[in-house]
């Protein structure tokens, strides 16, 4: 019963506090539902980044990795904060001087109308394929495993596992629909600060637990159990080489942290480059401290069970969250998880529908379309994903190598084409449209050629890596041969572009921390 208390408790402060900070805000014109009024402050920016970035299938995905591999999935983290810091001081500027709603828009300002229309439809693709499906899934097995969701309905798991989708699909909805941007970043910062607390939670109470009421004994006790699990210099045939960090691994941190609609979307809706910078600069900070919630806890799972789940790694966590939380933290938790889960789910959607109404139904179907129209078409468009997602999601379990490992493998099909373009876009002015589209076409083609149809014996990270430079040339060539045939011609944007005084000391910093952690735990 305590379990339930805390639960609903919890979930109706994050409510209570979104509909209190939004009563009076105007959500019928485009700026106020897309992008939050662009009066978004940098403390908001960074816990609606970090809650939409860390759902469950990081809390399931990567602690069920590290339970399995080890701390050699923490690059997935700490390299972040290096293409934060990019992000923050060199894509910034860029978006917030031409006034960027959507990133789709830089493309048809650097190229064309048509390339910025491939890439919104391919973003579309990626959301209701890739990340909501998988979003929702893992959300459902964390409540299904913390609330025994099949037996209080009397079903079988299976059915359990689809009421609970269903459940979070239609609460994520609401938020996304009826409150637009603004709505997820004011649910997201509260969530952020429940996320810290649990998520610390549940290594702090294992590792007391283990250590008989002294914490620095019992991680003392983890690690001279099993050592090798501390290791983040991934082997060549582990699950994510120390090499990838070379190759494919940083091109894809880029894209995701900087140009990633549904992270950046938050930046966009700054109200100015300070803030903004502030944000993704704070979130560069969580993003080096997350690894003690969502991978120390599966190291710890192994402590306890050795290789007793080994064939279920994505069940490990809620198992552990179960054996040492208190009972009333329990239901804190889970609507914890809970709003982590809606945090990416409202904010996919939010991302979706902005791309939809701006790049596709303003620009093609509708151009004379009203701003409250767009608001309308945008709620219709969520309102299509996320029932196309919550049908989808139940088919994404099995994963063989876990269902983190399943979302970065698929995001692959889109992020390293979207990157090729976006990069050369920022920094490399020959490339014309033309070599754009065949960028795109060509980066597609490789990948899904070579990592799901002939399955080539490469990490998937080492084939992003070489999909980037085969881009690099294809455009070169193409461009050679169909030149870009005018300057191009970009608008200037509404906000203050004074740089945050404090970003290039903590870049700095942030780019140093992450060096020493691979120095001292990877010796």
């Amino acid at each position: 019963m305590l379990t339930v208390i805390t639960f609903v408790g919890f979930t109706l402060l994050v409510a209570f506090f979104s509909w209190y900070k939004l009563r009076n805000e105007n959500l019928k014109s485009r700026e106020g539902y897309f992008l939050g009024g662009r009066s978004l402050t940098g403390r908001v920016i960074a816990g609606s980044m970090i809650l939409t970035n860390i759902s469950t299938e990081h809390l399931i995905g990567m602690n069920g990795s590290a339970y399995k591999n080890g701390m050699i999935i923490i690059a997935w983290e700490v390299t972040s904060a290096i293409a934060l810091v990019i992000a923050a001081l060199y894509f910034l500027p860029i978006y917030l001087r031409i006034g960027l709603a959507t990133i789709p828009q830089y493309l048809a300002y650097r190229y064309d109308e048509t390339t910025k229309t491939l890439v919104s439809i391919l973003l579309m693709l990626s959301f209701v394929l890739t990340l909501l499906p998988i979003v929702l899934y893992t959300g459902a097995i964390n409540l299904e495993s913390l609330f025994s969701v099949s037996e209080v309905f009397g079903v079988s798991r299976a059915q359990g596992i689809w009421i609970s989708v269903l459940a979070i699909g239609g609460i994520g909805s609401v938020y996304a629909i009826l409150g637009g941007l603004k709505a997820v970043a004011y649910s997201d910062t509260i969530n952020a600060i429940g996320l810290v607390i649990g998520g610390l939670a549940v290594p702090v109470f294992a590792l007391w637990e283990i250590g008989g009421g002294n914490i620095g004994e019992g991680m003392a006790k983890v690690y001279e159990t099993v050592p090798e699990k501390f290791n983040v210099i991934g082997s060549k045939d582990s699950v994510l080489p120390f090499s990838t960090l070379f190759t494919g691994l940083m091109i894809n941190q880029l894209y995701f942290w900087g140009m990633n609609q549904t992270i950046i979307q938050r930046a966009l809706g700054a109200k100015n480059m300070a803030e903004a910078q502030k944000g993704l600069l704070y979130t560069g900070i969580f993003k080096i401290l997350i690894p003690l919630i969502i991978v120390l806890p599966g190291v710890i799972s192994f402590y306890y069970f050795g290789e007793e789940h080994f064939d279920d790694q994505d069940m490990i966590y809620p198992i552990l969250v179960k054996k040492v939380l208190p009972a009333g933290m329990i239901g804190f938790f889970a609507a914890v998880v809970l709003g982590a889960v809606l945090s990416t789910f409202n904010s996919v959607l939010n991302s979706a529908s902005t791309i939809f109404s701006l790049d596709i139904y303003k620009k093609i179907i509708r151009p004379n379309s009203s701003e409250l129209q767009l608001v309308r078409v945008g709620k219709w468009v969520s309102l299509i994903l996320a029932i196309s997602s919550i049908l989808i999601a139940p088919m994404v379990g099995n994963a063989p190598e876990g269902l983190y490992q399943l979302m970065q493998q698929l995001n692959g099909i889109f992020f390293i084409p979207i990157a090729s373009i976006l990069l050369t876009g920022f920094f490399w002015p020959k490339i014309s449209a033309a070599g754009a589209k065949a960028g795109l076409a060509v980066g597609l083609s490789f990948y899904l050629l070579t990592t799901f149809i002939f399955q080539v014996d490469l990490h998937f990270v080492h084939v992003w890596g070489i999909e980037f430079v085969l881009n690099l040339v294809v455009m070169y060539l193409v461009s050679l041969k169909y030149p870009a045939k005018e300057e191009n011609q970009f608008p200037s944007g509404p906000l203050n572009l004074q740089s945050w005084r404090y970003a290039k000391p903590l870049s700095v910093l942030l780019c140093i921390v992450t060096v020493l952690i691979y120095w001292f735990l990877g010796r």
